[in-house]
C-alpha cells in the first residue's frame, strides 16, 4: 500500500498517533489474545521474567532489567522492538522524529509554517527507532541529553536560536525506545540529568529556554548493586523507574539445555557431528554447580556463555579429532572436556585464591560433580559390577581424545561386560543417528562408562600425557 507523503495525504488517511507506550500497549494486546509468541528464543522466564515485562507494558511504566551477567538482559531489551509498529510517519528531516501533528523541535515547528498541509512526511521503521547506550565512566550529559553546537553558531546561528542546538541520544529517540546498559557505571551526575526525562518527561539542554515534551520507553539494565563497586543506581532515579524486573539463571537444567540447543554453535562444515544427549547434561550440570559453589564469587555470578562456549569447546575437539584422524563423523568424548577449561577461565571470579591453576582444578572438580550427577540419572553402578571386576583383576583400558574410534572397540573385545553395555546404548541410539557413527559414538559411550565408575570410586584412573588409564 503506497504510504501518505505529505501533512494532507496523511490528515486524509485517518491515522491517529498515538504515544508509544500506548502503542507497545496496543500492540502486546494484540499478541496476547492471538497468542503469539512475545520473546521467541528466550528460554525459563515463561513464569517468571515474562509475566513482568508483560505488566511493566500494560502500565506503561519505563523499566529496569536487574540481574546478573549472561541473563539475557540485552537480548530482552533489543527485542522489545516487537511491540512497535511497523513503521510510523515524520516529519521528514526533524532531527527528533517529529509528530506530523505535534512537532516538538524547531525545525518541524518550521516544516509545518513553511509548507502546511504540504509538509513532507517520512516512515520510520520499527528498528530504528531503537537507541541503545553502555554505560561507561565518560559518558557526558551532552551524549545524552544535547549540547549547544559551537560550529553552527559560528556559521551564524543566535544562542537564541533553537537550531543551535545538537540534540543527544535521548532527544533523537523521540518516539521510540532508549536503552541504557550497565546503569550503575553512570557517574551520578549523569543519573540525576536522567530524573526530568523519567518523571516530567522532558529535558533542557544547558539552560536553554526550550523543553522539549518527549515521548520515549526508557529501558535499563543493571548488575545488583553489589556485584562490583564501580557505581550504584542513586535512590531518587530508581524511585522513579516504574517496574524493577530481576532476572535469573535457568532454574532446572532441561531449561539451560534449551539455551544450549538454541545458542551453540553445533553443525560444523567440515565434519557431520552427532551430540550425545549426556554430554550436554554434563556441561550444563557444570555451570549449575559453579552457580552454587563456594569457592566461586556468587555475587559475580556463572553466565550463561560459560556452558554455551564450553559446549562449542568440547564440540570443537571432537571436530579436530575427525580431522586429523581423517574419520568420517565426530562424536564429542568426557575426555574432550579437558578444553572446557579455556572457554570457563575468566567466565567464573573465585572467591580467595591468587593461584592461576587454581581456577582449572575448580572447573575439574566441578566436571567431576557433574559427571557423577548426570551418571547416576542412567545407570545403576551396582549392575556395572561386572566391569569392575574386570579391572579387579588387573586389566587396564587406555582412552585419549587423540585415539580413533576403532581401537576402543579393539579393547571392548578383551571386555566382554563393557562392550554388551555399549552396545546396548548403541541400540538406543541407533533411531537418532546413522551407522556410520558406531565407531565414535560406542568411544563416547565407554568414556562416558567408565568415567561414570570412577567419579563413583568403583575404579581409579591415571592421566598422563593426553591419554587415561583406567585401572582398579
Amino acid at each position: 500500500m503506497q504510504r501518505p507523503r505529505t501533512l494532507g495525504e496523511l490528515k486524509a488517511s485517518g491515522y491517529r498517533p498515538l504515544s508509544v507506550k500506548e502503542e507497545m500497549r496496543r500492540n502486546l494486546i494484540r499478541m496476547l489474545r492471538n497468542q503469539e509468541p512475545l520473546f521467541p528464543g528466550i528460554y525459563g522466564y515463561d513464569d517468571t521474567v515474562i509475566p513482568e515485562i508483560c505488566n511493566a507494558i500494560l502500565s506503561k511504566h519505563d523499566m529496569l532489567l536487574l540481574g546478573l551477567r549472561g541473563q539475557a538482559k540485552t537480548r530482552i531489551i533489543r527485542m522489545l522492538t516487537r511491540f512497535l509498529d511497523d513503521y510510523i510517519p515524520v516529519l521528514a528531516g526533524t532531527p527528533t522524529n517529529d509528530d506530523p501533528f505535534a512537532p516538538i523541535s524547531r525545525e518541524g515547528k518550521d516544516l509545518l509554517e513553511q509548507y502546511g498541509d504540504s509538509a513532507p512526511i517520512a516512515w520510520l521503521s520499527r528498528e530504528a527507532r531503537y537507541q541503545e547506550k553502555l554505560a561507561t565512566p565518560d559518558v557526558t550529559v551532552a551524549d545524552l541529553i544535547g549540547e549547544i553546537d559551537l560550529i553552527k553558531h559560528a556559521e551564524g546561528k543566535y544562542l537564541t536560536d533553537e537550531r543551535i542546538i545538537h540534540y543527544g541520544l535521548i532527544p533523537r529517540s523521540h518516539r521510540g525506545i532508549f536503552a541504557i546498559n550497565e546503569l550503575p557505571d553512570l557517574s551520578p551526575k549523569i543519573q540525576v540529568a536522567l530524573f526530568n526525562v523519567l518523571e516530567e518527561r522532558d529535558v533542557q539542554i544547558r539552560g536553554f529556554p526550550v523543553r522539549l515534551p518527549l515521548d520515549v520507553c526508557l529501558v535499563f539494565t543493571a548488575n545488583p548493586e553489589d556485584y562490583t563497586n564501580r557505581g550504584r543506581i542513586v535512590t531518587p532515579l530508581k524511585d522513579r523507574i516504574g517496574s524493577v524486573i530481576r532476572t535469573h539463571y535457568p532454574r532446572d537444567r532441561q531449561t539451560g539445555i534449551a539455551i544450549l540447543n538454541s545458542e551453540a554453535s553445533v553443525l560444523r562444515e567440515s565434519v557431520p557431528i552427532y551430540v550425545p544427549d549426556y554430554i550436554k547434561a554434563v556441561v550444563e550440570e557444570t555451570a549449575r554447580l559453579a552457580r552454587q559453589s563456594p569457592a566461586i564469587n556468587q555475587l559475580s555470578g556463572v553466565s550463561v556463555r560459560f556452558s554455551v562456549a564450553g559446549l562449542e569447546n568440547v564440540i570443537s575437539n571432537a571436530e579436530r579429532r575427525a580431522l586429523v584422524l581423517r574419520e568420517p563423523v565426530a562424536v564429542p568424548r568426557l575426555s574432550d572436556f579437558t578444553y572446557l577449561l579455556a572457554s570457563g577461565r575468566g567466565k567464573i571470579e573465585l572467591v580467595l585464591s591468587e593461584d592461576e591453576t587454581h581456577e582449572d582444578r575448580v572447573l575439574q572438580k566441578l566436571t567431576g560433580e557433574a559427571v557423577k550427577n548426570v551418571f547416576a540419572e542412567h545407570f545403576e553402578v551396582k549392575a556395572l559390577r561386572p566391569i569392575v571386576e574386570w579391572f579387579e583383576a588387573g586389566h587396564t583400558f587406555v582412552i585419549g581424545d587423540m585415539l580413533p574410534g576403532r581401537t576402543y572397540w579393539e579393547q571392548l573385545e578383551r571386555i566382554p561386560a563393557l562392550r554388551k553395555e555399549v552396545s546396548h546404548w548403541l541400540a538406543r541410539y541407533a533411531d537418532q543417528v546413522g551407522g556410520e557413527y558406531r565407531d565414535a559414538l560406542a568411544a563416547s559411550l565407554t568414556e562416558w562408562i567408565l568415567e561414570g565408575l570412577y567419579v563413583h570410586n568403583r575404579i581409579s584412573k591415571l592421566t598422563k600425557e593426553g591419554q587415561s588409564t583406567y585401572r582398579r
